[in-house]
């Protein structure tokens, strides 16, 4: 995940308007991961330079400090960057923290007089001008406690939210998931008890975006396409980068009817694919049985959004799993039986390489079918329902019955 929106000029710009802005900036730690994940190699170009012109922009002492403790950005910095600031990491974090203290110092002379000689309205926008300086420049702990603090001193709902969902920014940027967790959940109590449609939409994409990054792909597809339509998340991740996701949600949970319908015809998908031509015919070809295409289409996903993706990347191996089971399902699903060397002419890959692929999954009871090695025919076998049904009743009568046991033992 990374917002390509840019970072934001002046913090005040997220208390003074109604639009969120990229507080913190999403797209920085992208970019670190890009320059630590040797699988993210091909996209390194021009990300230290990026990354250093971001965290200077944001005036990110403290996050400059941890990368560079950590070896993501060198001792020396890349000249192209800094022709008119420090050549090294230490002097660029000793400029930034100069200007993190005078900043700092004037929001709380504006707090202090604010609570002084002004009222709760001036005191909620100080406090909230102030976190979100905090966010900014990387501050982690602190800028959680200062958001915590202008939530009790906030009025309005919809300002409650967005304060709420800038704290699960700052958890996602620093990839604190029981943080996320807890403050998605607390922005959807707020939501429930009276937030408004764009607040409401926009918790949709957060909560989308979260669900992916555990694994809950079926969950987080539908969250995400449900929000399709009506994006306003910016705040949060890039239009492109969104409607990307959706895709790769989209064709690991639907099934091909609805693939056609919310994917592959949605206008927004349809709008978006020419300018990401590395997603161009992934859902389209699964839809339309291409299998080969599809495979072929699976393996670029994997190299250009999966492992470069802070996000998705220690889920690809998963998620190429679960795809390449739901194609050869899909595919078996016609058949009773099939050679092994046409199903292997059908994906595009080896016999020798298909065989062993199929044994794993079948061993794994993913796949109802079996290889008949010595005929080179993969065999398709079909559940009985009847029986399928009589097992479904007696396991659920099993379960009553321990159940009753329990409560007897109780009440007795």
């Amino acid at each position: 995940m990374a917002s390509s929106a840019t970072p934001a000029a002046a913090t005040a710009s997220s208390v003074d308007d109604g639009a969120p802005v990229a507080i913190p900036n999403l797209a920085l730690p992208q970019l670190a991961f890009v320059l630590t994940e040797p699988k993210a190699e091909h996209k390194r170009q021009g990300a230290l330079e990026k990354l250093v012109q971001g965290i200077q922009h944001d005036e990110m002492a403290p996050y400059l400090e941890t990368l560079t403790a950590s070896g993501v950005i060198p001792s020396h910095l890349p000249s192209s960057s800094t022709s008119s600031s420090p050549s090294s990491a230490s002097d660029l974090v000793a400029s930034l923290r100069e200007k993190n203290s005078a900043e700092l110092e004037r929001l709380s002379t504006k707090l202090a007089d604010a609570r002084t000689n002004l009222g709760e309205t001036e005191v909620s926008d100080a406090l909230r001008e102030r976190a979100a300086y905090l966010a900014r420049i990387g501050e982690k702990d602190k800028a959680v406690e200062a958001h915590d603090e202008a939530v009790e001193k906030t009025a309005g709902k919809g300002a409650k939210i967005d304060l709420v969902l800038s704290i699960a920014r700052i958890a996602m940027f620093h990839n604190d998931h029981e943080l996320l967790a807890a403050s998605l959940d607390r922005a959807q109590k707020l939501v429930d008890e009276g937030g408004d449609w764009d607040r409401r939409n926009r918790l949709k994409v957060y909560r989308g975006v979260h669900l992916l990054s555990i694994r809950n792909f079926k969950k987080g597809a539908d969250l995400l396409l449900d929000a399709l339509p009506t994006f306003t998340a910016s705040e949060l991740i890039d239009y492109d980068d969104f409607v990307v996701l959706c895709v790769l949600a989209g064709v690991f949970a639907l099934e091909r009817k609805d693939l056609k319908k919310k994917v592959i015809d949605a206008p927004e998908v349809i709008a978006v694919v020419p300018t990401v031509p590395t997603i161009k015919g992934f859902a389209e070809s699964l839809h339309k049985s291409d299998y080969a295409a599809f495979f072929k289409a699976l393996a670029t996903v994997e190299e250009h959004h999966l492992l470069p993706s802070r996000l998705l990347s220690i889920h690809a191996k998963y998620y190429t799993r679960e795809l390449r089971i739901k194609a050869y399902a899909q595919l078996l699903e016609s058949y009773r039986s099939v050679t092994l060397d046409n199903l292997a002419a059908a994906f595009g890959v080896s016999s020798e390489w298909l065989d062993a692929d199929l044994a794993r999954f079948i061993a794994a009871g993913r796949l109802t079918c079996s290889i008949d090695r010595v005929n080179g025919v993969v065999e398709t076998h079909r559940p009985d329902a009847k029986n399928a049904r009589y097992a479904a009743v007696i396991k659920q009568g099993d379960a009553v019955l321990t159940s009753v046991q329990r409560l007897s033992r109780v009440i007795g």
